[in-house]
């Protein structure tokens, strides 16, 4: 997928800190932004909207997650020309035939207990020292115990640091698979739909969260998918939920139709307290 003229020259604007109405950028990749929260909304009265971007450089690794992009200003001066060079697109993204680059094929994953698999027919344990995580790259092949639940989680910090919320999973054995790095994802979601455990999705509280969830996963995995809740949610919003958090993010989420009771708690929590919480709060450490 290319990234068109129109579109890129928006989030041209979006990275140099200008505001654009919603009205002029309305394409499934901006939908996606908003969900992750990297375009972020700012309404005025009633009807206006205008789109913004709080963390450039998020933008700009997404692009280049995507899309191999390294520079938008650059991208679009290649786009510009009438006569586009093999050398010039080279420079402006990292892939001379503008596409996305795939060095590996797989996902992380991490535990903190090990872990029985088997690898293309292979009995094989998955327990990596404090510190350094394992990527499965043959993962058609790869077929975790059946009584293990597989933990999605959303954010790098958490998923480096799983030890540190053994609290949160006292009573299942799970094994951690990361959201990052995105170019991955699609492999996380292929071999999740192959095999029979329960998936559990551990990400941050508020709504582009919830986003993510239905939208990345949910969609996907159907029943097999469940949003985790702790079970003191309610007073971690109280104590480390951010107002702003829920401001920025009041995006439409088309959930008229959802039905779990884990993701209805989640909304209710958050609109009674408007407050959003991402989830290093629920790291050991921030507790106490």
């Amino acid at each position: 997928m290319k990234l068109s003229k129109a579109v890129a020259s928006k989030l041209l604007q979006l990275c140099m800190g200008e505001k654009v109405p919603s009205s002029k950028l309305r394409h499934p990749l901006v939908s996606e932004l908003l969900v992750e929260g990297i375009i972020a909304d700012s309404r005025s009265g009633r009807t206006k909207s205008m789109l913004y971007v709080p963390q450039p450089e998020s933008l700009k690794a997404f692009l280049l997650n995507r899309f191999s992009i390294a520079d938008l200003e650059t991208y679009m001066e290649a786009l510009q020309s009438e006569e586009v060079s093999r050398s010039q697109l080279v420079h402006a993204t990292a892939d001379s035939k503008t596409k996305e680059v795939r060095t590996f094929q797989g996902f992380l994953v991490n535990c903190y207990e090990p872990v029985q698999a088997t690898l293309n027919g292979v009995n094989v344990v998955i327990d990596p020292p404090a510190g350094i995580f394992q990527f499965i790259s043959a993962f058609e092949g790869f077929v975790p115990h059946p009584d293990i639940t597989i933990v999605g989680v959303e954010n790098a910090e958490n998923f480096c640091r799983v030890e540190s919320q053994r609290h949160l999973f006292k009573d299942i054995q799970p094994l951690f698979v990361s959201r990052y790095p995105q170019s991955q994802s699609k492999d996380l979601i292929r071999w999740l739909q192959t095999i029979p455990n329960r998936y559990l999705h551990f990400g941050d509280f508020d709504f582009a969260g919830i986003g993510i969830y239905i939208h990345e996963y949910k969609r996907y995995l159907g029943e097999r998918a469940i949003w985790f809740v702790p079970t003191d949610l309610e007073n971690m919003l109280k104590k480390w939920g951010s107002r702003k958090l829920y401001d920025v993010q009041k995006i439409n989420l088309s959930i008229s139709q959802i039905e779990e009771p884990g993701i209805l708690l989640t909304l209710r929590l958050l609109h009674q307290y408007k407050r959003g919480l991402e989830q290093e709060a629920l790291i050991l450490e921030n507790k106490y």
